[in-house]
């Protein structure tokens, strides 16, 4: 897992400190209000290898039975295209985004729109929309 301070800028874009930004909700002692920051965390989840996070965050009929980064993938920005719902009274919303990585010397993204549900009062990532 990288190295990240509580006090270093976390991965997630929003410019605040890790440790009162995503890493309150990685080490369980917040969860995340909207469909959107959840996205962000788990993305930031990703970029310090927080697998446990990742799948405590993903809905279970849909999270692989055993979840493996890859340590050469550095999961470096992240992008919010738009979002649907998934507000602090909403019980469904989605989240386009596109993460931007580095793998050795290549640099590439992902794009998708993903689902989110609230369950027991909590966002888990359901799947990709479509």
């Amino acid at each position: 897992m990288p190295a990240i301070t509580n006090e270093a800028r976390c991965p997630c874009g929003l410019g605040e400190p890790y440790g009162a930004c995503c890493g309150r909700f990685h080490r369980g002692t917040a969860t995340a209000p909207t469909a959107e920051l959840l996205m962000r965390s788990r993305f930031s989840a990703f970029a310090v290898g927080d697998t446990a996070y990742l799948t405590k965050t993903w809905a279970p009929e849909t999270r692989p039975g055993d979840l493996e980064l890859d340590p050469d993938q550095r999961w470096t920005f992240l992008e919010i295209l738009g979002k649907t719902g998934g507000g602090l009274l909403e019980n469904e919303g989605t989240v386009e985004f596109r993460a931007h990585y580095r793998q050795g010397r290549r640099a590439g993204s992902m794009h998708e729109n993903s689902r989110f549900a609230r369950v027991d009062g909590q966002w888990i990532y359901v799947a990709p929309v479509g």
